[in-house]
């Protein structure tokens, strides 16, 4: 996918965000917008909008969240908000779907962990501007293994190959890095959970998760269901926390078939 760029100012907050169109033209189905992972970008979802979009015919649009790939980077004496996931969500997200004329048609939005929070918090706070969510591997509360997934992650970009790799796909890598773990591991953030405003979702929504999630139990899209009971739920064995990754085809059957019903 072939980037371009953006410049918005949501809320006062200048920022050039990278974006990207994959699959059909525009029409009147409502878009697949892809929300990427705390650490991710358009180029580390790699073929998965494409071939989802090649298979429903539909338009899709990824973007980079400010600090991320190639959007602008956050200064490092600016750590992420308690509240960025809503921020990013109530704020940015809208102002982005706006300016590039995706709103009207209720788009569909498709979450991957930190990004599936994003869906859940867009989808609760704008019940009426969204045909339907996918999450994946999302989170609505801290929990001890997210943690302990977030410091081996910090040991292997600090002792081991996980910077290198990163570099790859952000302009700013430590700044992408630090401002995702930092936040996380923060004593303060502990007690975020979002369980309240899952209540509020009125739209069709598809969880999935893998049985051996390294940053989650299953209790994440147990509880989504609990609260938004319209809820489907896919758990796939043997599989880690990037489902769309590692059981591609499972992932995309599922996808399909749920957007499909709801036409």
């Amino acid at each position: 996918m072939s980037s371009s760029f953006i410049r918005l100012a949501p809320q006062g907050r200048r920022q050039t965000l990278e974006y990207s169109w994959t699959g059909a033209p525009a029409t009147d189905r409502p878009t697949l917008v892809f929300l990427h992972e705390g650490l991710g970008s358009i180029a580390i979802w790699r073929d998965f909008p494409a071939r989802l979009c090649a298979r429903l015919g539909w338009r899709g649009l990824a973007y980079s969240r400010m600090g991320y790939g190639a959007s602008t980077p956050r200064p490092h004496d600016e750590p992420l908000p308690r509240h960025y996931l809503r921020r990013e969500a109530v704020e940015t997200l809208p102002a982005l779907l706006t300016a590039l004329d995706v709103a009207r048609r209720k788009p569909w939005l498709i979450g991957h962990s930190d990004g599936g929070s994003i869906a859940l918090l867009a989808a609760s706070y704008n019940p009426a501007s969204y045909s339907g969510i996918i999450v994946i591997a999302p989170h609505y509360f801290v929990e001890d293994v997210c943690l302990a997934g977030i410091r081996r992650a910090r040991a292997a970009f600090e002792t081991g190959n996980l910077r290198d790799r990163l570099a790859r796909y952000h302009q700013d890598v430590d700044g992408a890095f630090y401002g995702w773990c930092n936040i996380w591991l923060d004593p303060a953030y502990r007690d975020w959970r979002i369980e309240t405003e899952l209540k509020n979702i009125a739209c069709p929504v598809l969880a999935i998760q893998g049985d051996a999630d390294e940053y989650a139990t299953l209790e994440q899209i147990d509880g989504i269901q609990r609260q938004a009971p319209q809820t489907e739920l896919l758990i796939l064995p043997q599989c880690g926390h990037a489902p769309h990754l590692q059981h591609p085809e499972a992932t995309l059957d599922a996808i399909e078939a749920f957007v499909l019903a709801r036409k």
